[in-house]
């Protein structure tokens, strides 16, 4: 038995040392709750649709009994946008059945946090973009297969045909989300109903921002923002309690900023670093964890320091985003 245990122990580390590193979120299947809205030519394009709705186990089959299927002509081709009832993190997973072709089938896949937004194209009057996370693809899927598709926060899914004269069996179509299994610790009730939906949405999407890194955002920018932190890593601290995502993001910030450089490049946001250092330990008592910062912290701050005059006063060459402060000099 112990001979076994590290065996396993061993393939574990090998596992890490030649993948890199191992995600530390969990992936999940979520069924669309609603038929938004169909393009159906004539009323005979699309068929079944209501098997979407009942989910699956990700596994094609040769049964191509009860399965969706959309159809294109010539001139028509079919759409359908899907609703997976709440906003999430990841991507689609879509399950076909015997397509008329053993060719991948092109079609387009729209991600949106709203209705319009999925029912929009790049390049529209709208502001809809494909920045930082692709919303909008052109992809072939395959018969008796499953294809996943997009990585982004969105709610509403629009599929479209491409392909004249083809016909396409879904099996299903599931959202695959990507989220931290955390519970939450902390809560908030008043008899204001509004407010708790309020503080609930803002503790959610603070879970969501909780990836690999902590990012200010699950569609744009994707980025570990260290300014936008301080806020999030409050709710971490009241809400989710402690979790790694934060310290790993407070290391990357500083791994990837080599002194006297500023973290992403704006002055104010090293102040943020050292602000989110001083709440992360009040609320957690690491601190071993802070000593790990000392030599870096000590020379930010002999930085930080020599642009302060002998009165008090900030002289900043770069980017500041300090709220009440002029750009260039200020009285502190």
């Amino acid at each position: 038995m112990i001979k076994v245990s590290f065996f396993f122990l061993f393939l574990n580390l090998l596992c890490v040392s030649v993948w890199g590193y191992v995600d530390s979120r969990v992936r999940s299947y979520v069924k669309p709750v609603k038929l938004v809205w169909q393009k159906d030519g004539d009323g005979t394009l699309i068929e079944n649709t209501d098997v979407l709705l009942k989910g699956g186990d990700g596994q094609a089959v040769l049964n191509s009994h009860s399965m969706c299927v959309m159809k294109s002509t010539q001139q028509n081709f079919s759409s359908i946008l899907l609703d997976f009832g709440k906003e999430l993190h990841g991507g689609i997973s879509i399950v076909t059945g015997l397509s008329s072709t053993k060719e991948p089938i092109k079609i387009k896949v729209t991600f949106g946090e709203s209705v319009s937004e999925a029912m929009s194209t790049i390049g529209d009057s709208c502001s809809a973009t494909n920045d930082h996370a692709m919303r909008e693809f052109e992809v072939g899927v395959s018969w008796l297969g499953s294809t996943e598709v997009g990585q982004t926060g969105f709610r509403f899914v629009r599929i479209d045909l491409l392909q004249p004269g083809v016909e396409l069996c879904l099996k299903e179509i599931n959202a695959v989300t990507l989220l931290r299994d955390i519970p939450y610790r902390g809560s908030f009730m008043c008899n204001d109903e509004l407010l708790n939906q309020i503080w609930k949405t803002g503790a959610y999407t603070v879970h969501l921002n909780m990836q690999n890194y902590l990012w200010d955002g699950i569609k744009r920018d994707r980025l570990v923002w260290v300014g936008d932190m301080f806020p999030e890593v409050m709710t971490v601290n009241s809400v989710f309690g402690y979790n790694e995502v934060v310290p790993k993001s407070l290391d990357l910030a500083r791994d990837s900023t080599p002194l006297p450089g500023w973290m992403n490049g704006i002055s104010s946001y090293s102040l943020w670093w050292i602000l989110i250092h001083k709440e992360w330990f009040l609320y957690q008592g690491d601190i071993a964890y802070l000593q790990e910062q000392k030599p870096y912290l000590m020379e930010l701050v002999k930085i930080l320091l020599s642009k302060v005059d002998h009165e008090g006063r900030e002289f900043w060459m770069d980017n500041v985003f300090w709220i009440g402060l002029p750009k260039e000099t200020s009285k502190v």
